[in-house]
């Protein structure tokens, strides 16, 4: 028998989700994930600086 949870669901059911999930889940995506990571990170740290001009 098959189960999942609410993000499973929502991970299967939504095709971008589920595509960017299928390019992290492989097994040399460990650089590209944590690449993208940071720059996320570092994006959202810097959004509400107004002192950087």
């Amino acid at each position: 028998k098959w189960t999942g949870t609410r993000v499973d669901l929502i991970f299967g059911s939504n095709s971008q989700l589920r595509a960017l999930a299928e390019v992290y889940a492989q097994d040399d995506a460990k650089t590209k994930f944590v690449q993208d990571f940071v720059a996320a990170w570092n994006k959202v740290m810097n959004a509400d600086r107004f002192d950087l001009a």
